[in-house]
């Protein structure tokens, strides 16, 4: 009997490798079981690229199931080559555990990590692997996996020419020792990854296969990677990844990603990141071939993401930078969200003194000469910090520093500026 979250899936196109299907399907129709997803803390944030196979999870949580979510504390230190054509950097154990703590936090925005049956489990790899001895793994596990077996994984095979380090080479053991382990004190019965775990989760298939006695029901499966229509791609911007951190993404930032999501695009977005019903969707598809400009996908798309990630409070702030921009109403925003809606516009540093606003704006590269910036105020065509200047004696000074530190000018109707002050 198919299943209807498989079928679900499926329909959003979040299925490209599976084994054993069937056996697959038929183990979720009779019980709830436990799944996982890893995540090596390469880094304190993840970005939107990692979290398509957490979403996937967070499915199958929705749906009856039990999430472990894995932080990879021990494997984090080794590095996976998949999809890598040189060898990472090693971190030490100080930076792994504080980027553990950072995924931690965002993992708990996305799952429930409730007392019941469902509820989400966080474990760290470290925690098995950091106690076992060089002989326990040798003589364990790398006894279990012949390295012919290992030379024909793609990952491997793919660096060959150009180089591998044991310590990669033996990285996918390493993950197949982790879905044993959880095997073993999680009944964790499926794994799911991007399409570059499928060797890593092969192997975890493997070696659960040869330390049991007993018929093994444990599967994986792989989501294909997130591409964009143009052959782009997909979760990068001019400025880098787009980040879950706040820090490193604002909320604003995040929301303007997905709002600028390209028609060609945004339906798909849609059924592999939010959580809209497949009637909801198909009706905002309506919307894309019928009103296009009004972007009702994009807007949705953005204000799920930006909510899941950053909650309401963040989805907020996200949204009323965007009004304030397009209305030119600069008022309605706070000193500190100012400084997030204008990082990324043109920028010039000046002395922190009184000034005449034909002569600043000269002198910040706004209007061209002074002839062109007096013909800019009078037409009322400048702007500090949302106040509209027209007197051409008017003085730039501490009332229009905001913070004491900067202001933001806007000629004409779309050209901001901030001027910092020094």
């Amino acid at each position: 009997m198919t299943n209807a979250l498989i079928e679900d899936l499926q329909w959003r196109g979040l299925l490209y490798q599976q084994t054993d299907a069937e056996g697959m399907e038929k183990l979720l129709n009779e019980e709830s079981v436990s799944l996982y997803v890893g995540v090596d803390p390469t880094a304190d944030s993840m970005h939107i690229g990692h979290i398509v196979p957490l979403l996937t999870l967070r499915r199958f949580q929705q749906a009856g199931h039990r999430p472990v979510l894995l932080v990879g504390g021990a494997t984090g230190m080794i590095g996976d080559p998949s999809g890598r054509s040189s060898e990472r950097n090693l971190l030490n154990s100080e930076q792994i555990n504080q980027n553990v703590a950072g995924l931690k936090a965002q993992m708990e925005r996305i799952f429930d990590f409730g007392e019941g049956e469902t509820g989400a489990i966080l474990v760290n790899n470290y925690d098995w692997v950091g106690e076992m001895s060089v002989i326990d793994f040798l003589r364990d596990y790398g006894k279990l996996v012949n390295v012919n077996y290992l030379l024909a994984k793609d990952t491997i095979a793919s660096r060959l020419e150009t180089g591998i380090s044991f310590t990669e080479f033996a990285y996918t053991i390493l993950q197949g020792l982790d879905f044993n382990h959880l095997y073993d004190h999680h009944n964790v019965r499926i794994q799911v990854g991007g399409s570059d775990q499928w060797g890593n989760i092969t192997t975890g298939l493997e070696i659960i296969r040869k330390t049991h006695d007993e018929e093994t029901k444990a599967f994986g499966i792989t989501i294909p990677l997130v591409t964009k229509a143009d052959g782009t791609k997909f979760g990068k911007t001019a400025g880098g990844a787009v980040w879950l951190d706040a820090v490193k993404t604002s909320p604003y930032e995040f929301y303007q990603f997905w709002v600028n999501t390209a028609d060609a695009d945004v339906i798909k977005y849609l059924k592999i990141f939010t959580f809209l019903t497949r009637e909801e969707i198909e009706a905002l598809e309506v919307a894309v071939q019928e009103e296009p400009h009004l972007r009702k996908a994009q807007k949705t798309l953005a204000s799920e993401m930006t909510k899941l990630i950053h909650g309401e409070a963040g989805l907020q702030q996200a949204e009323r930078i965007t009004a304030a921009l397009f209305s030119g109403d600069l008022k309605a925003l706070s000193v500190d969200e100012m400084k997030v809606a204008f990082a990324g516009v043109p920028s010039v540093e000046l002395a922190k003194e009184d000034q005449n606003i034909v002569d600043l704006i000269v002198e910040a590269g706004i209007s061209s000469s002074k002839r062109q910036a007096r013909e800019d105020v009078t037409n009322g065509a400048i702007s500090i910090n949302g106040e509209k200047v027209t007197e051409l004696d008017y003085t730039v000074d501490a009332k229009d520093r905001l913070d004491d530190a900067f202001a933001i000018i806007r000629r004409g109707k779309k050209k901001y500026h901030m001027v910092k002050f020094n």
